[in-house]
């Protein structure tokens, strides 16, 4: 869905990967719904929609949409920062991600629609 801000109108999904600092298949369970629930949380607060996640055994897929003024290397440093100290401050087990992560761009426009777009815009006060 296109959605707006004052001055533009986007549709940016990321699709972004990340893994714990052990790489053991521990985020399971209670750490599973507790990690999903701050998630939520996290993307709430930060204004972003979580179109889906999956916490996996041992890594975590997120689908987020986000404004065009966040980076996508912002949203990750949110997303992995955040959730680690609020898991930590909450519990008794903790949680650390690695510092590295995937990021993929995600929308609905292909290349075809977006030329057509701006083909469309020629002659027009922009």
């Amino acid at each position: 869905m296109v959605k707006s801000t004052r001055h533009a109108k986007y549709e940016l999904y990321y699709h972004i990967v990340f893994v714990p600092k052990d790489r053991r298949s521990h985020l399971t369970g209670k750490t599973k719904e507790r990690l999903e629930a701050i998630f939520a949380e996290i993307c709430e607060d930060k204004g972003l929609e979580l179109a889906e996640s999956e916490v996996m055994p041992d890594h975590v897929h997120l689908f987020i949409g986000s404004p065009p003024k966040n980076a996508p290397s912002l949203i990750v440093n949110w997303i992995k920062g955040i959730s680690a100290r609020k898991y930590n401050q909450r519990y008794d087990d903790r949680v650390k991600w690695t510092r590295s992560y995937y990021v993929g761009t995600a929308g609905s426009a292909s290349k075809g629609a977006v030329e057509q777009y701006i083909a469309e815009q020629e002659g027009e006060d922009a």
